[in-house]
């Protein structure tokens, strides 16, 4: 009995324990927290930018979603890449990255390199923050790995109110460029004490990386917003615009294809013939894209429309951050006794209502109070879809779920930016409120009718350890 014993420790060793994993997580939550921050921290400098590098609303269009686009269209290709290469190389190569490209992108005196440096952010993005999650997942075991996890997921939701005040105080400061050189000692500060707490990553032995079909996703998502910006100043029948639009829905066609027949997928995409991980997926889709769009809108809004400086209008965002957590606070409850159907419908008629309050008010006080109304609308249609997709699935599915839901994630955010800048691009172009809100009203009403019809009735539970950020 005792040789059994033995046996069986042997075969099934317990985990090794990192001793400084608390600080090697404290770190990991700061990398992520800089990308979602850079998501975010833009758009308040919006008009500055503008104003100095003499951009037009599609240019600036851009700046906001090319890190998006590429951050999204990536992150599959870069979790793949950690899986097969090690999850330490690549979150430092990542990290490398992004710091140069922050630098890059603050020194920038033309849109070209302006949306370069905002590419290669993206892209140092997509490399860092799957890597930085594999390494949570694989340093932490039991509770302590779902305490970690849910430690990330709240530093990440934070980012995206905390990146629209950073912003309003470094362009009211030092300028519109301190947005991004303020990553530079951030980063180097990482790069300097992660390698000494950075665990080793094993390595996969199937190596073979679908390269072809993240750069057929990526261009298909690249060509959506392009034809979407162009619309708002060519228009919807234009050749361009139908152009882009066609040939972004022939290069999806053709990734769908390639992901059916290529050994190592970098998609499983029977994954989204499951009504609820497409549901869910539309939901973070839609959910992350009026976020981030409110933000955009918004912070172009108050500075235009209302004359604002960049330091009012980042401070205004700080009673948002506090309605995010208070729809934070009471989407689980919500959900718990009304299921995930009825709380993002409620939720997101909220947000539209948030976006009507914008246009029935004439003061600072009453802008305040529609932003906030409708990020208190959003955050539960998040909460939604993760619960949406993952809860109603098999555990063993709930990791490739997770990884479809967390790319919907970021791609919404450049398709919502792209496609709300030209329902409201003759408002953007002569400075004033017309199309703002009323854009904002008619893409949250028809998505809660569609999340009526499509979110599977019923409670569902996430799987422990799942996250989506």
């Amino acid at each position: 009995m005792a040789h059994a014993t033995h046996t069986a420790t042997e075969s099934h060793p317990e985990p090794a324990v990192h001793p400084r994993r608390w600080m090697l997580l404290t770190l990991l939550c700061l990398s992520q927290f800089m990308l979602i921050v850079d998501v975010t921290v833009i758009n308040v400098a919006l008009p500055s930018i503008g104003a100095d590098l003499h951009l037009s609303r599609e240019t600036l269009t851009w700046a906001v979603t090319a890190y998006t686009l590429c951050f999204g269209g990536l992150m599959l290709l870069g979790g793949r890449l950690a899986d097969a290469f090690g999850a330490r190389r690549l979150l430092l190569t990542g990290l490398v990255l992004f710091t140069l490209a922050s630098l890059v992108t603050g020194l920038a005196e033309d849109a070209s390199i302006l949306i370069g440096g905002r590419l290669g952010q993206g892209i140092g993005a997509a490399l860092l923050s799957p890597a930085a999650l594999a390494t949570i997942t694989r340093t932490f075991h039991g509770p302590e790995r779902n305490k970690a996890l849910g430690i990330w997921a709240m530093l990440g939701g934070i980012g995206f109110a905390v990146g629209a005040i950073l912003g309003g105080v470094l362009t009211a400061g030092p300028g519109w460029s301190w947005v991004f050189f303020i990553n530079v000692p951030v980063g180097l500060s990482l790069l300097v004490l992660l390698p000494r707490l950075l665990p080793a990553s094993p390595t996969h032995g199937d190596r073979r990386i679908d390269v072809p079909g993240a750069v057929l996703v990526t261009t298909a998502t690249g060509s959506l917003i392009y034809g979407l910006v162009k619309a708002g100043d060519a228009g919807w029948g234009s050749t361009t615009t139908l152009v882009s639009l066609i040939g972004s829905a022939a290069l999806y066609a053709v990734f769908a294809l390639v992901e059916r027949r290529t050994a190592s997928p970098l998609m499983d995409l029977r994954i989204l013939g499951k009504r609820p991980v497409a549901a869910g997926s539309f939901l973070m889709l839609i959910a992350t894209g009026m976020l981030l769009s409110f933000v955009f809108l918004g912070s172009i809004y108050l500075q235009d429309v209302r004359g604002l400086s960049a330091l009012s209008t980042g401070a205004l965002f700080l009673p948002v951050a506090v309605a995010t957590a208070i729809g934070a606070h009471l989407a689980a409850h919500l959900i718990a006794h009304a299921g995930a159907r009825l709380v993002a419908a409620g939720g997101l008629l909220v947000a539209a209502g948030g976006s009507i309050e914008l246009t029935q008010v004439h003061s600072t006080a009453g802008t305040v109070i529609g932003l906030a109304i409708g990020a208190v609308g959003i955050i539960p249609v998040f909460v939604s879809a993760t619960t949406t997709a993952l809860g109603f699935i098999s555990h063993h599915e709930a990791g490739i779920a997770s990884g479809v839901v967390n790319t919907f994630h970021e791609v919404g955010g450049a398709v919502g930016v792209a496609t709300v800048s030209t329902i409201a691009a003759t408002g953007i172009a002569e400075h004033s409120g017309t199309g703002f809100p009323s854009a904002y009203t008619t893409l949250a009403a028809v998505a809660a009718v569609i999340a009526l019809m499509v979110i599977p009735r019923g409670k569902a539970e996430l799987p422990e350890g799942v996250h989506v950020h």
